[in-house]
Parts: C-alpha cells; structure tokens; sequence
C-alpha cells in the first residue's frame, strides 16, 4: 500500500540510514525530511539518488515550528521522531538548545499527532541514555530513568512526555530506546568515528579514565530493522503504548573497542590516550532484548566486530565526508576532576 513516512531529523546518523533503508525497502512509500541542518545535520547524508526521486520532499526546519509540524503531519499515515540534539559532552556546557529541540519539540510533535486521526502510528526514539548507570548486569524497559547528562535528562523529558500524551490523549505511539548505535554517516564528535578516523590518521585516540566503562553497541543497520518492524507489526496493538529497548544484550568496553579498532587498522596499541572521566560519567549500558524479540520478532544480527570492519570501511572510503567535519571532532571538556582537556 501506498504510504507517506515523516521522519523527523533524518539528515543526522541515525535517520539517514533509515530513510535509505525504508526508501529501497518499500517503492510505494512517499518520504517527507523535516531537518533543521544543525552542525550534526548534513543534507550530503542523503544519498544522491534519493534526492532526485519525486518520492522524496525534503523541508528545511525546525520541529519547535508548529505550523511546519502540523502541514507535515497532516499529510502522513506514518511517523518517526528522531529530531533531537545528542552529544553528552556538549550537553554539559551548552544545554540550552538540547531542551528546546529535545523537549520543546516532542511537545510540538504530540500536539500536533492529536489533531491527526490518519496517522497509524508515531515511533518516537528516545535512547537509552535516560536510565543513567545500571543498577544492575542488564537494563530492561523497566529499569529506573536516572538521566546524568543535561542530554540525557531532556531526553527523559522527551521520552515520559510522549507517555503522558499517549495516556492522556491514546494517541498511536511506541517509544524505542536504542543503546549505543555506531556506523556509516556518524558525526566525528561521537566515539566510533572519532577512533575511527584518529587511527586511520594515525593519531592519538583519547580513552575517558581507564577505558572500562561498557556499552551495549548496536549496529545502525540492526536498529534500522528494529524501527522498520515497529513501523509493520502486523498487529499494532501488541506494541502500541509500549517501551522497547533495542541493544544486543551485549556490553563491550570503551577501551576495547579503542582496541579493536586499531588492530583493524593496523594501528600500534599505543596510540591510546588517557583523560580524565567526564561529569556524570555512565558506567555501564547493558539491554535485555527479550521485549523486542516478543513483541517485534526482532534481534541483532551483527557482531560487534563484523559492524566495527563495515564501519571502518566506509570512513576509510568516505574521507572526503568526514574531512570538513574534522574540527568539530574533539570538544573541550572540564573533567570530573576539574581539569580542561580535549573530549
């Protein structure tokens, strides 16, 4: 059938490749971009050949902007909020802009979906950033939100606000909670690419403490399937008004990611760098996956190894890309401890 999907910030990481992925996936589909272009927002994410396609609109804006969201609305049956400011360590020293895109403009969103009796169903992207620390081996959807960045507290913001309106309005939503994703397009200021790139120039790559902290890193193209079938769940009641993490179940060290990426390089393992913990540093990120494979019939298929040598592979054939993002790729930090050091 013939569908219209609004993504929301689909020029960023995350959203360029879904919308690669949805628009070679269904040919019937008709796409609408609503992007603001931040300095993470790059028009060059978005593949030459869907940008010529007449199944494709992109809209240069804001999501704060009601009159955008409510024209852009009205015309879709299908909708993914991923629109949202998300450097942790910008977000410490900068956060005014986090909690207007991130808050403000979920609220325009919802405010606007209760107006829109077409629409099917709102995947909204929230992250799993909101829970904070562990408290224990494995996070599930029920894990205590214990935000401890201001990114990761608007976020949280976002995320119960999508709930309040789904209680108070029953509006047809899903919340996702995705931990941490890597891959091709990824602005440098997050952690892959930035060891990615370091090594491939053979620089030094900067490890926050001892390299200890865990993550469960998901490959975006895994996440990308895991939106996909929120967006097609044969029965939508099964998932509608649900939270559902989406991570491997798996967690890898900081540092031995920085590891692994320089043996893939072929990179000395002294290239390591040691700078003092962030504020609010988080500990460990590990996911249950059971919800998503019950009620999604979902789970990740690539390895951390394998989408760490997809990923290297694109920056290394990508670097014409990734070369004017460069200076935007280390962010002076004030650690824990107090001393100034480049993130």
């Amino acid at each position: 059938m013939k569908k219209t999907v609004l993504l929301t910030g689909a020029a960023g990481f995350i959203g360029s490749n879904l919308l690669q992925y949805l628009f070679n996936k269904y040919s019937e589909y008709h796409f609408l971009v609503l992007d603001a272009l931040t300095y993470a927002g790059n028009h060059k994410n978005i593949p030459e050949y869907i940008q010529k396609s007449k199944r494709f609109e992109f809209w240069y804006g804001d999501v704060t902007n009601p009159y955008i969201v409510n024209e852009l609305m009205e015309r879709s049956h299908l909708v993914v909020h991923l629109a949202a400011e998300t450097h942790v360590a910008r977000s410490i020293f900068d956060n005014t802009k986090f909690f207007t895109t991130d808050v403000i403009g979920t609220q325009t969103m919802m405010n606007a979906l209760i107006k829109c009796t077409q629409i099917e169903r709102f995947i909204h992207i929230s992250s799993s950033e909101v829970y904070g620390t562990a408290n224990g081996d494995v996070m599930s959807e029920e894990h205590p939100l214990n935000p401890r960045s201001p990114y990761a507290g608007a976020k949280a913001g976002a995320d119960r606000l999508v709930y309040s309106y789904w209680c108070s309005h029953d509006v047809p939503a899903v919340i996702l909670r995705p931990f941490n994703n890597y891959g091709p397009r990824q602005h440098l200021e997050k952690m892959t690419p930035r060891f990615i790139t370091s090594a491939i120039k053979n620089e030094q790559l900067t490890v926050h403490g001892d390299g200890c902290a865990q993550r469960d890193w998901i490959y975006v193209d895994d996440n990308c399937e895991a939106i996909d079938r929120a967006l097609h769940v044969d029965d939508f009641n099964r998932i509608k008004n649900q939270v559902i993490n989406i991570g491997t179940g798996r967690s890898v060290k900081v540092l031995d990611m920085a590891r692994c990426i320089l043996k893939e390089i072929n990179r000395a393992p002294d290239l390591i760098t040691y700078i003092g913990n962030r504020p609010g540093q988080v500990d460990l990120h590990r996911a249950t996956t059971a919800k998503a494979k019950e009620l999604l019939d979902w789970e990740p298929k690539t390895q951390v190894v394998d989408g760490l040598r997809k990923t290297i592979e694109w920056y290394s054939d990508n670097e014409v890309w990734w070369k004017e993002l460069e200076w935007m790729k280390h962010v002076p930090i004030r650690t824990a401890a107090g001393k100034l050091e480049m993130h």
